[in-house]
């Protein structure tokens, strides 16, 4: 079977995740799309370059909405990053610039006739997820954001520096928006074999402080560099390998819950047919009051993108 990914938007985090693609071989068939003819074809031609030196081959197309129509997963990674370089590190910054062209894009992917899996990176990514399901009328467990698939990362990188141990140690979540209303349901994580909230007292871990680690990570990243692409590309791809295989894997994504009436991000069984199952956490009352503040938040964004 021919696996075939599109990529909508080739800046920072289009491209990183197009090169984590072609370098490990995880498509057949890779569809780039940019604004920019210039930049996108640059960046073919690159890709190109580099396949002599890999041990597996892509086939490259180049700004084709139609070549989308057979497509197993899209990735939107449109956005404009300069608009989040703003005093309050907010990524609701991107919304005015980034609503008009998910509209757009999502009418192009609507009229190639793609009826495969969308994943979306473009911020503010909880609010954007809904417009691309709107326009492009796919079911909604077929339009899935990566949420807090990158703040959970984050979170258990900060949690494992603490201990000293591999990030990959580290089982929990975080939870609601991917921005400044998300937080670590510390009452879902688990390392060194016991709930954190025990290793924490033997350990003398600061929790509130590890949260806001795993909270301000994207601003220290995007503060020094003016973008952040390599943490949010890898979720991404890891999101579109999981649709693809079929692995039905448990991840934190943007994904709409009926009981909050928006997309927010909590954990689903992810495979061949998006978002297969959605599970059901035992919160703690405190957690459940942030989920439900961060599904407001999300709310009354998405209302205020669509009058």
């Amino acid at each position: 079977m021919t696996r075939k990914i599109g990529i909508i938007g080739m800046g920072n985090v289009g491209a990183a995740a197009a090169h984590y693609i072609v370098a490990s071989g995880f498509a057949d068939d890779l569809v780039l799309i940019d604004l920019r003819e210039d930049k996108v074809k640059a960046d073919a031609l690159d890709f190109e370059d580099a396949m002599p030196n890999l041990p597996v081959h892509t086939n490259i197309v180049v700004n084709d909405y139609s070549a989308l129509a057979d497509a197993d997963v899209i990735i939107s990674a449109v956005g404009n990053i300069k608009l989040q370089d703003n005093p309050n590190d907010d990524r609701f910054a991107e919304l005015p610039f980034t609503s008009e062209a998910a509209k757009k894009v999502g009418a192009q992917i609507k009229a190639s006739g793609f009826h495969g899996k969308l994943v979306v990176i473009t911020n503010p990514v909880d609010v954007i997820t809904s417009i691309y399901q709107e326009v492009t009328g796919l079911p909604k467990n077929h339009v899935i954001g990566t949420g807090t698939l990158l703040d959970s990362a984050r979170m258990k990188r900060a949690v494992a520096a603490e201990l000293n141990i591999d990030s990959r140690s580290v089982v929990g979540y975080n939870l609601g928006e991917h921005g400044n209303s998300q937080f670590t349901a510390w009452s879902t994580v688990r390392v060194l074999g016991k709930p954190i909230t025990e290793i924490a007292k033997e350990k003398h871990l600061d929790l509130d402080e590890l949260d806001h680690q795993a909270k301000v990570g994207g601003y220290t990243v995007f503060h020094a560099k003016k973008y952040t692409n390599y943490g949010v590309s890898t979720a991404a791809v890891h999101l579109a390998n999981t649709i693809l295989s079929g692995a039905e894997t448990e991840l934190p994504v943007s994904n709409y819950r009926e009981e909050y009436g928006t997309y927010l991000s909590y954990p689903a069984i992810v495979g061949r047919d998006g978002v297969q199952e959605q599970l059901q956490l035992n919160l703690t009352e405190n957690e459940l009051k942030k989920l439900q503040i961060s599904a407001d938040y999300i709310k009354t964004k998405f209302a205020e993108s669509t009058k």
